[in-house]
């Protein structure tokens, strides 16, 4: 069997990893330059920023061995786990010699007598319907099955055609922005490692040049502001979000040393408010399936649990075949 997977974050890599454990012929298909989702590392300048996930917590024997396989290291600071020498150390090392379209924009799905095609083009230049694209979209495939596992936000409409209730049900859950501030100083801020004020519009903020595995950096800076505010000033253009959130670390820190470097990300799909409830979502008919933090919760465990168990639903039903 031949499967595509949409999504490199750790539910694409949990479910890739078993799919090819089982012997199956898998490709990942992400657009982003690498394997990681929301476990990124953001490099400018000879600086890096975990701007994402920001530590890693296991529950379950199955993503703690995953931690571990990964060289993911203890961060005290935090009481977690995180990437050395990033983060983003940690998805790249688990999805190590999986097949992955990386840079690839999934436009569409088809299904045809021999299977499904995915219609995929550069990242960022290709739009159906839009204008003229900057390379021409390629159409891969047959696929025995498609197992998405992308933001709701993002699973519903590429579904709709294709598998309406699936898509119905994905836009169902609702997700929660963040705007991310990255910034590093030549001094020292006078603050602790983290900070996760019980109130206001941080709801998080830390010394990303603590983590292990980063000594001798330049003092740098992750905030991320809390939903409520992100949502609020969602479209606010680049600079001025990221004057506000310089704003909003000086109300924490005191007066700021002119910045090294300062940037600003707007994760637009952070987190799922309401999850489904369901470990992930599977269409024996249409061979399609859905899964993602989104199902089971909003922490990177989920992520790695819902991604094996849609894994788990196709293999189980190629074993019923």
């Amino acid at each position: 069997m031949r499967i595509a997977v949409l999504g490199a974050g750790l539910a694409g890599i949990a479910c890739a990893r078993r799919l090819v454990a089982a012997g199956l012929d898998v490709v990942l298909f992400d657009k982003g330059r690498a394997a990681g989702g929301r476990v990124a590392t953001r490099r400018a300048e000879g600086l890096s920023f975990d701007h994402g996930a920001q530590y890693l917590r296991a529950e379950g024997t199955a993503f703690a061995e995953a931690l571990r396989q990964a060289g993911a290291a203890e961060w005290p600071a935090a009481g977690g786990l995180v990437g050395v020498p990033t983060m983003s150390a940690v998805p790249r090392g688990l999805a190590a010699g999986l097949e992955l379209r990386a840079a690839r924009h999934v436009l569409a799905l088809r299904r045809q007598a021999d299977g499904w095609r995915v219609l995929h083009g550069e990242a960022g230049l290709v739009r159906v319907g839009g204008p003229q694209a900057a390379s021409e979209p390629l159409d891969e495939g047959p696929f025995d099955a498609v197992l998405c596992t992308l933001p709701a936000p993002q699973a519903a409409p590429l579904l709709s055609p294709v598998a309406p209730a699936l898509a119905e049900a994905a836009a169902s859950v609702p997700f929660a922005p963040c705007w991310t501030l990255m910034a590093a100083f030549p001094a020292r801020l006078p603050l602790p490692d983290t900070l996760r004020p019980p109130a206001g519009p941080v709801a998080w903020a830390a010394r990303d040049s603590a983590k292990p595995g980063r000594e001798g950096g330049a003092e740098a800076w992750v905030v991320q502001a809390g939903h409520a505010w992100s949502r609020e000033n969602l479209e606010l253009p680049a600079d001025a979000a990221l004057a506000a959130l310089l704003g909003l670390l000086a109300g924490i820190a005191g007066p700021l040393p002119t910045p090294l470097h300062r940037a600003a990300h707007r994760w637009r799909f952070a987190a799922a408010e309401r999850p489904l409830g369901r470990a992930c979502l599977w269409d024996p008919r249409l061979a399609i399936g859905l899964g993602g933090d989104w199902c089971l919760g909003d922490r990177a465990e989920a992520a790695w649990d819902s991604g094996t168990a849609l894994a788990g639903a196709l293999l189980g039903a190629a074993h019923a075949g």
